[in-house]
């Protein structure tokens, strides 16, 4: 059976195949994430590259994640962004909730996504994502923030 390609929930999602997305996730009420917990979501995006994403590049803010993204396919198809996100998303909630000795939610069941056209769009989304901390006024210069990772693309 192949996977859905749409799926609706408030917002509508839409997959296409071999095109990155810029996906985005928000915490639960935007609560911000500890240092410690923001290190486990870097893990967990790690995480799904190469098994369920090609990922090229994220960034873990305070209170959310900013990802582009190409979906890998298996013989059901692509996969689809709903278990893309739904690794991420539940595999670091478990492990912050364990870390900070709580229960309840992290995340937001909602994500954004939207597919990205052009080649030209996958580097301007990446430096939009390179730059999030620095417009929010959490570092000077996007390399001093420790939450984020990029491809190395030549």
């Amino acid at each position: 059976m192949l996977r859905t390609y749409e799926y609706r929930r408030t917002l509508p999602h839409y997959q296409k195949d071999n095109k990155a997305i810029l996906g985005t996730f928000a915490t639960y009420r935007r609560w911000h994430l500890p240092e410690a917990a923001r290190e486990i979501v870097v893990e967990a995006c790690r995480h799904v590259d190469g098994t369920k994403c090609t990922l090229h590049g994220f960034v873990v803010m305070p209170d959310h994640v900013h990802l582009v993204f190409t979906p890998l396919a298996d013989d059901d198809g692509p996969i689809s962004l709903p278990e893309i996100f739904q690794k991420m998303k539940g595999e670091s909630a478990h492990r912050i909730n364990k870390l900070l000795g709580r229960k309840g939610r992290v995340w937001q069941d909602e994500s954004f996504d939207h597919v990205l056209r052009r080649e030209e769009s996958v580097d301007a989304k990446l430096e939009y994502i390179r730059l999030n901390p620095v417009r929010a006024a959490l570092v000077q210069h996007p390399g001093d923030y420790k939450w984020m990772w990029f491809e190395r693309r030549g």
